[in-house]
């Protein structure tokens, strides 16, 4: 009876969708468990071995915690809308709902070879209207709210409407102007356009003029991280700066408690660092500086150091601030709008990288410093933006570094004020020695300078304190076809939310995606679509790709809802995700995003629960070994690696997949491509080595390997346990075929503890011996630590520790190999399935119980003591742990190897170290 593997593979596969073996319930008496992967975008090139590292990680946690009782849900679906998809179509000439069906097809099969648990009773597509509908639903409920800070949670319009009715907007400041301000009876007064603009001002998904990433050769405006040195990251084509109309999430009221909310969760400690750090929460002042000469112009800085205003030497303002075209003086407009010319070229990733080339213009204005009354020079700079604090810094060179190159760049005189300011016996100053002072530099007293600072700002009805974050809101409007459609119309140029009832908007069918006059989306060409009636017209952006992933795991627990996004009851009972597993990668887009609109639905009553994850693992890379050919430079000839020193030769990616190791396969690479039909090579005793390299895995390095392909040839089982075994799941890892073959190895030898090739099945019901009874319980113990703390590479480890121990004690007891089973399957789910039924087992051990480890059975009942004579240890001798001493010693003394060492002289003293050694002194 041998190990049939792919039969065995097949046939459990089938029989597992079949019976409907992974399908959940939400009623249930067991405890749940929600293990979550962060789904796939299904791209054209299908699944790669670096791939499937986190589902593998996250198969094995559900399947191990299904059969420690609990309910476990693993759902899987698609994040199918967004660029990447819409590019795909456009260069194979198809629509992207057909390359998205293809791509999801081809992902599914690569998937459900692996031999997943997932539940696709629940599948869920982000693209199909049946599901966009409710992030339609969602995007509504979020702009018929505004976030009361009073109370700090998000509340419906209807009731900020009730307050200006009553009060005005006194007590609630205005997130998105706050120079609103309006009584009772002027809000009353307003027509109904300057009420919803009003209003706009304040809901949490909101309308705004912004500068823009704009890819013209896309025709969609780029998040920043899609901007890579001025051009885009997809296709590098060249991007510019653009002010338009565009959705926003107001993510940055909810900036403190997504701080908050960190201290709750299991991330890493590295994980929490990147959000806060992008969060940026800081404490200071603004204040406000006059134009000099310029009544109705005034410069607001936010500072986190109000007590060094008197250093301050000069302003830098962003470039694309308004307040530049208002106090550019007529001889500066060249030099301005030739610098504003060039900023249109840069980044924004490229304007906050460490300056390397110090860049400004002046703009021949001078603000006023309240405290001194000293001009003070402004200028515009790249390193400013404008959505950062209010746009504009007032600079001090002699305390920060960037200010101080900028000073010396261009030749600003700076103020030597370092040491002046209470040093010495001046260690507690009084408020008045301080504003005495040039500065209020201090460093023992810089909090107390640093409030008395802000204390007169205040005072002086020129400032105040403020709390800033670095974190924007986000744009979330994207310029093409192949997203979710706002649900949103227009009435006299008026936005107007859509009701739940006429939801979803669905894409219509185009032919053509080239984007709309002055940048608008595709979707503004269908006029048909877009012009409801002669005064009604719809929203022709769509939405961005992170839209349906975040809230994509609340749709899960109720998937096939067809009144609400999910039923109450559904969320309540899966609550949080237990366990998230993904790619760094997302660490701040989209695991920010999803923890705001979990916050806002919690606000507004939704769900039970304000952090959508308890645990995240973020997997590492399984990174591609490349390998290298080296053809000698002007000709069609390659030589072996280990001759390349002798010739002058260019090294060439070959596809991994026609080298064993690192032996190419001759042939194989001469029908590889055409320019190699007629291909040369110098050997290495009769073989072509190639060279190696340690890549990111990727089909332009043809260092990909297809898990198809390796699961054909060792099986999924195998592929899953190697996978595992490369490494701990948070780190990167080469990947090399070649070793998987000891994976395989392995399993095949745990076969034969079962079934021998002639003899079919020698499992016996013999009782087992205390040894046997010993390698399993370690087993046990260590397999169910380890699992539980994904340290699976240490858990396969133990496998082939206890196997080889198994083999030794030629064990083949039911009471031993049937347990350790149980331990295998969340690794090795087909070949665990299929023996444990060989053994007469009919239920699925899918549910098996358990096994639980006993320390009755590993608990050592003797010692092995070392014997040393004067300190040399002579031999060893085995004692009961709980034997007495004077036993010990008659039987040490006996000893002919002991009696031989002693040579016959007399015992001085014995030392007797329980459960470690034993020492005679003579």
């Amino acid at each position: 009876m041998e190990y049939n593997f792919r039969a065995i593979e097949k046939k459990w596969q089938e029989h597992w969708v079949k019976t409907h073996a992974y399908r959940v319930s939400n009623n249930s008496p067991k405890p749940k468990c929600y293990v979550l992967d962060m789904f796939p975008y299904p791209s054209g090139t299908g699944l790669h071995v670096g791939h499937p590292l986190g589902y593998i990680s996250s198969d094995i946690y559900a399947r191990y915690k299904r059969l420690k009782g609990f309910n476990v849900l693993h759902p899987m679906g698609w994040d199918a809308f967004g660029l990447p998809a819409e590019q795909y179509a456009l260069e194979t000439g198809q629509h992207p709902a057909v390359t998205t069906a293809q791509n999801t097809a081809f992902f599914r099969k690569q998937l459900d070879n692996i031999g997943f648990s997932f539940d696709w009773e629940r599948e869920i597509n982000t693209s199909d209207p049946n599901y966009y509908k409710w992030t339609q639903s969602i995007f509504l409920k979020l702009f018929n709210s505004w976030f009361d800070r009073s109370l700090q949670k998000a509340v419906g319009i209807d009731k900020l409407i009730a307050l200006f009715e009553s009060n005005g907007n006194a007590g609630h400041e205005c997130p998105g102007d706050r120079t609103i301000s309006f009584t009772a009876a002027e809000w009353k007064q307003y027509s109904e356009a300057q009420q919803r603009e009003i209003l706009m001002h304040y809901r949490l998904a909101f309308l705004a003029y912004a500068e823009v990433n704009w890819c013209a050769a896309l025709g969609t405006v780029l998040a920043n991280d899609e901007v890579v040195n001025g051009v885009s990251e997809r296709g590098g084509h060249p991007v510019v700066k653009k002010k338009m109309r565009q959705w926003f999430l107001r993510i940055t009221e909810y900036a403190n408690r997504l701080l908050e909310g960190l201290e709750t969760v299991a991330y890493s400690e590295a994980m929490k660092e990147m959000q806060r750090n992008w969060i940026g929460k800081s404490q200071g002042a603004e204040i406000t500086f006059k134009i000099d000469g310029n009544t109705d112009n005034v410069v607001t800085v936010y500072t986190t150091r109000p007590d060094t205003i008197f250093g301050v030497d000069f302003m830098v303002v962003a470039p694309e601030h308004e307040l530049v075209a208002k106090i550019t003086t007529p001889d500066k407009k060249e030099d301005i709008e030739k610098y504003l010319d060039y900023v249109q070229s840069r980044s924004e990733r490229e304007r906050m990288a460490e300056v390397k080339s110090i860049t400004g213009a002046f703009t021949g204005a001078y603000a006023v410093n309240p405290f001194n009354g000293k001009l003070i020079p402004v200028w515009i700079s790249e390193y400013v933006l404008a959505g950062y604090g209010t746009g504009a810094i007032m600079a001090v060179p002699c305390g920060d570094q960037r200010d101080f190159l900028f000073a010396r760049h261009f030749n600003i005189p700076i103020t030597n004020i370092i040491g002046d300011a209470f040093t010495g016996e001046e260690a507690n100053p009084t408020k008045d020695a301080i504003l005495q002072h040039s500065d209020f530099l201090n460093g023992v007293n810089m909090k107390a300078a640093m409030d008395i600072a802000a204390d007169k700002i205040e005072s002086m009805g020129i400032g105040k304190r403020q709390i800033n974050y670095k974190m924007r809101d986000s744009g979330f409007s994207r310029q093409r076809y192949w997203g979710e459609p706002f649900p949103i119309v227009y009435k006299n140029g008026i936005p107007y939310a859509l009701e739940d009832k006429d939801l979803p908007v669905t894409l219509p069918h185009v032919e053509n995606y080239k984007p709309g006059e002055e940048g608008e989306g595709p979707l503004a060409n269908i006029t048909d679509w877009v012009n409801i009636d002669a005064d009604t017209k719809r929203e022709t952006n769509t939405m961005p790709g992170y839209a349906g992933s975040s809230w994509y795991f609340l749709r899960y627990a109720d998937p096939h809802n067809t009144t609400t996004f999910a039923d109450r009851s559904a969320t309540d009972y899966w609550n949080q995700v237990d366990v998230y597993v993904g790619g760094t990668e997302h660490a701040v887009g989209h695991l920010l995003y999803s923890r705001m609109w979990t916050k806002a639905l919690y606000d507004l009553g939704e769900i039970g629960f304000d952090e959508p994850y308890k645990k995240l693992i973020n997997q590492g890379m399984i990174g591609g070994s490349s390998r290298l050919v080296y053809r000698i430079r002007g000709t069609n000839t390659f030589v072996s690696h280990g001759l390349k020193e002798q010739y002058e030769t260019d090294a060439l990616h070959v596809d991994v997949n026609i080298v064993d190791g690192v032996e190419l396969d001759i042939e194989a690479f001469r029908n590889w491509k055409p320019d190699y039909n007629n291909a040369e090579f110098v050997l290495e005793n009769g073989k072509y080595l190639c060279g190696t390299q340690l890549e990111k895995m990727s089909k332009r390095l043809f260092n990909t390997v297809n898990p198809n392909d390796v699961v054909e040839k060792y099986g999924a089982d195998t592929f899953r346990m190697y996978e595992m075994f490369l490494g701990p799941v948070e780190q990167s890892k080469p990947w090399e075929t070649k070793g998987i073959e000891g994976v395989h190895r392995f399993l095949k030898k745990l076969w034969r503890l079962y079934a021998d090739e002639q003899k079919g099945l020698i499992v016996k019901d013999a009782p087992a011996t205390p040894e046997e009874l010993k390698v399993l319980h370690k087993t046990i113990q260590k397999i169910d630590a380890d699992t539980e703390h994904f340290s699976y590479n240490t858990a396969v480890s133990q496998f082939m520790i206890c196997v080889n121990e198994l083999s030794t004690l030629k064990s083949n007891k039911r009471s031993i190999l049937e347990p350790l089973l149980v331990l295998l399957t969340p690794y090795a789910p087909h070949l665990s399935e299929e023996l444990w039924h060989l053994l007469g087992n009919t239920s699925s051990i899918l549910d098996a119980p358990y096994p639980v480890f006993e320390e009755k059975y590993v608990k050592e009942s003797a010692f092995n003591y070392p014997i040393a004579v004067n300190g040399k240890t002579r031999t060893e001798l085995s004692f009961a742990l709980d034997v007495e001493n004077t036993a010990i010693e008659e039987t040490v003394l006996a000893n002919e190897t002991v009696q031989k060492w002693m040579e016959g002289k007399p015992l001085k003293k014995m030392v007797i170290v329980k459960g470690r050694m034993i020492n005679i002194v003579i």
